[in-house]
């Protein structure tokens, strides 16, 4: 039931977002999510920073994605490849609220 509860809320924005020309991070085809996190994708780094300081300022608790492990100061001189796409997703996404309650 908690599973369909989270799936339903997921669709919800989904449809919301797509309304609005944001990407609403969906399943892959072929899989099945529980849509612990639900996350959208905006244009830029600016979009992303006006997004939360709109939403956080109306009571609507977002957050930018967690620092990616390369990107901390402990891992700095760790070996790593190319990541050029990770720091792209970590500058435009953002997590939206994933709670739910009963929504019909």
């Amino acid at each position: 039931r908690y599973v369909k509860q989270k799936r339903k809320l997921a669709m919800l924005y989904s449809k919301w977002f797509e309304e609005r020309d944001i990407v609403f991070v969906n399943e892959p085809k072929g899989c099945e999510s529980n849509y612990w996190l639900n996350s959208i994708v905006v244009s830029s780094r600016q979009q992303r920073d006006k997004f939360l300081e709109l939403t956080n300022k109306k009571g609507v608790m977002t957050r930018p994605m967690w620092t990616p492990m390369h990107m901390l100061p402990m891992f700095s001189q760790c070996i790593k490849g190319n990541l050029s796409v990770a720091e792209n997703v970590e500058e435009r996404l953002v997590n939206i609220p994933s709670s739910v309650v009963d929504i019909g």
